[in-house]
């Protein structure tokens, strides 16, 4: 992150905000890249240190790792020029910030699932950051705000827009004022320090629902295909030549289909080779995992296959594989619009390809649509087996930091 030469007056407004009478907290969300992150995460140790002393205060993100990279990183060197005493204790997920005689204690959370309500949990907090709230349980998120028991405790939160049936829209957007919550809205104009080239670039990465959300700010229900950016002409390319390294994908299935792809990445591009699509009920075949094990074998072929990614709810046919002892292989990452975020980046980006003789994926391609009467984000289970498996190979091998392979980097606002 560069550094800051001026703020807009939004980004004014969050490091300012606590000056004011009457607020509980503050709640700022919209476009990505719109420098509310920064700001908020700023005012949220400025307000700190300036009202407490000897008291514990919470950080929370999605994960550790995310919290130490999108605010840690980016902040401590500003707090340090600002004259403040910043010791990291890693292990213990720890931050003491030390500002002339006053010293605070400032805990590192993860929020990923539901069970981590009960890290927090017996914490006696002055204050709470939840960054990108709409990515945790509501019980973490409640579990934290209950903590904060010490006088003059306050709220903080930031988000990029969700579905509107999201819990947090509900409950804390939409009743931001009866709960004394300022609340500010924030598009990429508010950010000073993002050119208009930057912003054409991102403004390009996303379409459809994901372009209203993250670019215009908007809390809205995706509608109509889930890959409206899937293009015959652009991203169906034959194979050519050797890959650099190989990795199958694997939905599975004995009734439903079983649909198992595989992959070769080239020059930072992945390329669905070859695919195996057995439908019991078109086949009119019931297959066992012996079986399908069978099927797996033949697509990886005399190739080194790197690592073979499973449904985990199919805890036999992961056993099975296991049990032969030649393929590596672990059970997906099963988080469904993280997993349909990262394959439309990679579509628009031109990092995924696949071969015309894909059938099953270019027509599933066609029929994969958004489920509209749902109150989340949740595609129609119906011609998703291919795309699940597209799915979990991209949750595998382009989530940024989480594996060995090829990452495409989401940067955040």
């Amino acid at each position: 992150m560069g550094r800051i030469d001026r703020f807009s007056p939004k980004q004014l407004r969050v490091l300012t905000w606590w000056l004011e009478e009457g607020y509980s907290g503050i709640l700022c969300d919209g476009a990505i890249r719109s420098g509310k992150t920064f700001c908020l995460t700023l005012s949220f140790v400025l307000w700190a240190m300036a009202s407490f002393a000897g008291e514990d205060f919470a950080i929370c993100a999605r994960t550790i790792r995310g919290l130490r990279r999108n605010l840690l990183f980016p902040l401590l060197p500003y707090l340090r020029e600002l004259g403040m005493e910043v010791r990291e204790q890693p292990s213990q997920n720890l931050v003491t910030i030390r500002q002339g005689n006053r010293q605070n204690q400032f805990l590192l959370f993860g929020g990923k699932d539901e069970g981590s309500a009960a890290l927090i949990q017996g914490a006696t907090l002055a204050g709470v950051l939840l960054d990108e709230v709409v990515l945790m349980p509501r019980s973490f998120v409640e579990q934290a705000l209950a903590r904060c028991s010490v006088e003059g405790a306050k709220f903080w939160f930031s988000c990029n827009p969700d579905h509107p049936g999201h819990w947090f829209y509900r409950e804390w957007v939409q009743k931001a004022e009866e709960k004394g919550i300022l609340y500010l809205h924030f598009t990429m104009e508010d950010n000073p320090g993002l050119s208009d080239q930057v912003r054409r670039r991102y403004e390009g990465l996303y379409s459809g629902g994901f372009y209203r959300r993250y670019v215009l700010g908007e809390w809205c229900a995706p509608q109509g295909l889930v890959y409206p950016m899937f293009d015959p002409v652009r991203h169906l390319r034959e194979p050519d030549g050797e890959y650099r390294r190989y990795l199958i994908s694997c939905d599975y299935g004995t009734v439903n289909p079983c649909s198992m792809g595989l992959w070769g990445e080239r020059d930072g591009v992945w390329h669905r080779l070859a695919e195996q699509y057995l439908d019991s009920r078109r086949d009119g075949l019931t297959r066992t995992d012996e079986e399908l094990y069978a099927a797996l074998e033949e697509l990886a072929g005399d190739r080194a296959i790197e690592q073979v990614v499973v449904d985990p709810s199919a805890a036999s046919f992961l056993a099975c594989i296991r049990r032969h002892g030649r393929l590596r292989v672990l059970p997906a990452d099963n988080r469904v619009k993280e997993g349909i975020q990262l394959v439309s980046e990679a579509l628009l980006a031109g990092r995924m390809l696949f071969s015309p003789q894909c059938a099953d994926t270019i027509r599933e391609f066609s029929l994969y649509r958004w489920d509209e009467g749902a109150r989340q984000d949740k595609p129609v289970k119906e011609f998703d087996h291919a795309m699940d498996d597209i799915r979990y190979f991209a949750m595998a091998a382009m989530q940024e930091g989480e594996s060995g392979f090829f990452a495409v980097s989401v940067e955040r606002g």
